[in-house]
């Protein structure tokens, strides 16, 4: 599967048109949630159900206007927020179970196969609902005329700052040819630098909020004067403090799209360079509860980096661990010895072997130790086998690997000191 974003371009008219069949699916959503918590019971088919008898009430007239399967995919949205809902519940190591809620503002609606009309160029898109979109221009630097509509298996309108926009979700396999090399990598990911690895190569840290924060208070003090104290209940805002507000919610989008080119170059380029990538696996969620770094860990981004990370070590077919962090900065690369240090001290100097390293760069080290170690142990628990197929995918990829071909990798490694190092 990918998916393929295209700008759609169109009237004023028809973009109210969009923004009448974004609330339908939102009202279809929250109607869906509330029959759930006032009924005990009720599954995904009786959410389904619900749908054909909100178009048929009259009450709720637009209900009807919208496309069946947009219905049914709103309905959905709700079902998943219950099904994560259950699912935590049943894990005790989840605090927050997430109980479902209502959304107020809702930006997209999805479609599945009817409703939408694609021109024989595929340069343009009609919306067949009752709404009545119309036809919209599609802007985008992917060509969809090689794609069937029969490969288009959800068509998804979303709302943003900076206008209406069309996602595609084209059912194709994707796989991108990959050389073998016998690079093998470690990193550490910083805030001082993005990722130093075992090499001693270093990425520098874009830190794109902080460049744009002179311009974001700057707005945000404008937004402020704009806005009015409501003097009765109901009174809506002046059209300059909508203005203002747009111009706020563009800049924080330049500032995620900015992070998530950076994250997704940077994945792909360390991936096509290496056949063996090993990074930490960090709980970002409870390392921003540190008030003093939480701003700083959020701009680097390092959770959408190690995602694109595993989907580009699927996509080329090469091995792609995640280590446990504990240690890595504190033990000594060479001997290993665990030499304590603060946050603060950014050179590693161990007293035993007189070893001098930037810390990063000692901690990268033990990083492709801990990773070189796991697929020492794989290997030797494949004995006789030709293939490895190994399970849980979160924390390491390995798609029918040959044993032959994973012991080649660690024996690249030897430098490293693996009898001195063990995974806590």
């Amino acid at each position: 599967m990918i998916a393929i974003e295209a700008k759609l371009k169109g009237t004023s008219y028809q973009y109210a048109k969009l923004d009448e069949a974004i609330r339908t699916a939102q009202f279809i959503r929250n109607r869906c949630l509330r029959h759930w918590m006032d009924n005990r019971g009720v599954n995904r088919n009786d959410l389904q159900k619900l749908c054909s008898v909100l178009s048929k009430d009259t009450s709720t007239p637009w209900s009807k206007k919208l496309n069946s399967q947009a219905r049914q995919a709103a309905a959905d949205r709700a079902w998943q927020s219950i099904a994560l809902f259950y699912d935590n519940c049943k894990n005790p190591a989840i605090k927050k179970k997430g109980y479902p809620k209502f959304k107020k503002h809702n930006r997209s609606v999805e479609y599945k196969n009817t409703g939408w009309l694609l021109s024989p160029d595929r340069k343009q898109i009609t919306f067949k609902d009752g709404f009545s979109a119309g036809t919209f221009d599609l802007w985008t630097s992917r060509d969809l005329v090689w794609y069937s509509e029969h490969q288009i298996k959800r068509v998804r309108v979303v709302k943003r700052s900076d206008g209406y926009y069309c996602q595609f979700l084209v059912d194709i396999e994707r796989k991108e040819e990959h050389e073998f090399t016998g690079s093998v990598v470690g990193i550490d990911l910083g805030l001082k630098e993005f990722y130093t690895d075992s090499n001693g190569g270093t990425v520098e840290n874009p830190k794109y909020l902080r460049k744009s924060e002179k311009r974001l208070k700057r707005l945000q003090r404008i937004l402020s004067r704009k806005y009015r104290k409501p003097k009765k209940k109901g009174q809506k805002q002046s059209n300059r403090y909508h203005k203002a507000c747009c111009q706020l919610a563009k800049q924080h989008l330049k500032v995620s799209r900015q992070r998530k080119d950076h994250a997704m170059k940077t994945a792909g380029a360390l991936i096509q360079s290496n056949d063996l990538v090993v990074y930490e696996a960090m709980n970002v969620s409870n390392m921003v509860k540190n008030h003093k770094l939480a701003k700083s860990i959020s701009d680097a981004s390092w959770y959408q980096f190690c995602q694109w990370l595993g989907y580009y070590a699927k996509l080329h077919g090469i091995i792609c661990v995640a280590v446990p962090p504990h240690f890595t900065s504190q033990d000594c690369s060479n001997c290993g010895v665990r030499v304590e240090k603060t946050l603060s001290t950014r050179t590693h100097n161990c007293p035993h072997c007189h070893t001098i390293l930037d810390r990063d760069h000692n901690a990268a080290k033990n990083i492709l130790a801990k990773g070189l170690e796991i697929l020492t142990k794989l290997v030797k628990n494949t004995v006789g086998h030709t293939e490895i197929n190994a399970k849980g995918e979160d924390d390491l990829w390995l798609i029918n690997r040959d044993v032959n071909h994973l012991s080649q990798l660690v024996e690249l490694g030897i430098g490293v000191n693996l009898e001195s190092h063990t995974i806590p």
